[in-house]
């Protein structure tokens, strides 16, 4: 791989990572179609996901920021209820701190509740989905399911749900459309935001949801590679060239990040489902084409 493929596959990445068009989708049928050769780097595939992982960090690190001290807040909460509950007084009336007292805390557990089918579903079906990132036909079908899921998106009515108002069901209902998103062609992106609409969710929280809900199943995936990264022997060189890909990858899905929120704002979704429709058909049509 040369380092303007590298480029362009992070460009690609970096778009499509939060653009509702699927990241994995467009990255198998380029290089199925370009015939762009990455030795199946597990090195590479992590470092384009660090450079859109780093892209959500920038843009909502204020909430990530106060995501995190709440959560320590939490514990905090737990371990003195705990210590109260061992060393209290039954002649006294002992009073507890409330854990989920504001949105913050209630956005906390949310995301860790979406996180459990993701994480179960990543884990148990990484064999399939390699699988179907080696074909076209696969991501170009999935691709037809993501335009309908994002045209029905945009029909929803009533969307006002902030943390307090979701159930906990909520939760994992959409941490399961973003199991069914590691699929190729299934956008993680508009999958997940679409799911929080249907679920109710004010369509900022959503797009707020869907990314900041994107950043322990990177981690995690990343994780579950270091193995495999460690056994690579990557050169200072093709280092170098998977650098280029990885700051591609920031610098475009920022510019994408920035239009998403707009976009859901307005109920415009039904143009990256058109797009979707386009592209998922282009795709199975190639797989008759390249063979």
């Amino acid at each position: 791989m040369t380092v303007l493929q590298s480029i362009f596959l992070g460009m690609v990445q970096g778009l499509t990572e939060f653009l509702p068009v699927s990241s994995s989708g467009h990255l198998a049928i380029f290089q199925n179609l370009f015939h762009i050769d990455t030795g199946n780097s597990v090195t590479y595939d992590v470092m384009l996901h660090v450079g859109t992982l780093f892209v959500v960090f920038l843009v909502y690190w204020k909430d990530i920021c106060k995501l995190f001290v709440e959560f320590f807040k939490m514990l905090g909460d737990l371990f003195y209820n705990a210590k109260t509950a061992l060393s209290r007084n039954r002649a006294q009336d002992v009073k507890y701190r409330r854990i989920i007292r504001t949105n913050y805390r209630k956005f906390v557990l949310l995301i860790i509740v979406s996180t459990i089918p993701t994480a179960l579903m990543g884990y148990f079906g990484r064999k399939l989905i390699e699988d179907a990132s080696a074909t076209l036909i696969v991501p170009g079908i999935c691709l037809l399911v993501t335009g309908v899921i994002l045209l029905f998106s945009d029909r929803v009515e009533n969307c006002w749900k902030i943390p307090k108002d979701v159930s906990w069901g909520e939760g994992v209902l959409i941490g399961i459309a973003q199991g069914f998103a590691t699929l190729p062609g299934i956008s993680r992106s508009g999958t997940t935001i679409s799911a929080c609409t249907f679920c109710g969710f004010e369509r900022r929280f959503a797009v707020k949801y869907s990314f900041i809900l994107s950043i322990p199943a990177i981690l995690g995936a990343a994780v579950l590679e270091v193995g495999d990264m460690a056994s690579e022997g990557i050169s200072a060189s093709l280092m170098g060239t998977y650098a280029a890909g990885m700051i591609a990858a920031a610098l475009f899905g920022y510019l994408a990040i920035r239009t998403v929120g707009a976009v859901v704002k307005k109920r415009k979704m039904r143009y990256f489902s058109y797009y979707c429709f386009a592209a998922g058909a282009l795709a199975i049509a190639g797989q008759f084409v390249v063979r």
